[in-house]
């Protein structure tokens, strides 16, 4: 029934998939959380620039973003990360890409979980003498992030299926398998069939887990 899937290697394919979730996940998480710090914080310009940022970044499309790192980024500027061999690079801009992207989204989650704290411990914190950059990493980021475990599981699924948007630029990740089987096979259906089990098995132990993971440490108020 499933002969069709001989000579194809989708174990390879998901885990490209896998990658670029988990490196992305990583990086923005690592810059949503200073755009959340910059919407918060105290100096109106870099207030400004990170409302702007997510304003604009999260209305345009993925597509449009993972594009212009390959058009822009590397054919125009010659913009590399430090690699001459275009699969690689195609790899690392996505990255770039998806990072710049979902950043935006972690921002505003982790915006939330802050104003989730009481503003007492941030005056209480103030009032002993720590400034601003120790009380949002020492007092309110570590509160906030417990607050946002299930929001910030929403957006790592959601970041797992946008990496299908980088086949758009050449990476040989799981929807570019796809889209090249269904071009050489005549199973269309089965193969749909099987990518979607295969992100199901990626992307449903990841909100199980981390769905029970918010539960136990979640801030009892």
């Amino acid at each position: 029934m499933f002969d069709f899937l001989e000579g194809y290697d989708l174990l390879a394919a998901f885990w490209v998939t896998v990658k670029l979730a988990a490196l992305s996940a990583v990086g923005s998480l690592i810059w949503g959380t200073v755009l959340a710090g910059m919407r918060v914080g105290p100096v109106p310009l870099l207030r400004g620039f990170g409302t702007a940022y997510v304003n604009v970044v999260r209305n345009i499309p993925l597509t449009v973003i993972i594009i212009f790192t390959s058009l822009g980024l590397y054919q125009t500027l010659g913009f590399a990360l430090g690699s001459d061999q275009i699969v690689t690079t195609n790899f690392r801009l996505s990255v770039l890409g998806l990072t710049l992207y979902t950043a935006s989204f972690v921002c505003e989650a982790v915006r939330s979980g802050i104003n989730t704290v009481p503003m007492g411990q941030a005056e209480a914190a103030r009032a002993l003498g720590l400034n601003f950059g120790q009380v949002l990493t020492l007092i309110v980021l570590p509160q906030a992030f417990r607050a946002v475990v299930g929001p910030l599981a929403n957006v790592l699924i959601a970041l797992t299926k946008n990496t299908t948007v980088a086949a758009a630029i050449g990476v040989a990740e799981a929807a570019a398998l796809m889209k090249t089987m269904i071009e050489n096979e005549a199973e269309t259906f089965l193969i749909g069939l099987v990518f979607a089990f295969g992100f199901v098995c990626l992307t449903l132990p990841m909100g199980l887990i981390l769905g029970w993971v918010g539960k136990k440490v979640a801030v009892k108020r």
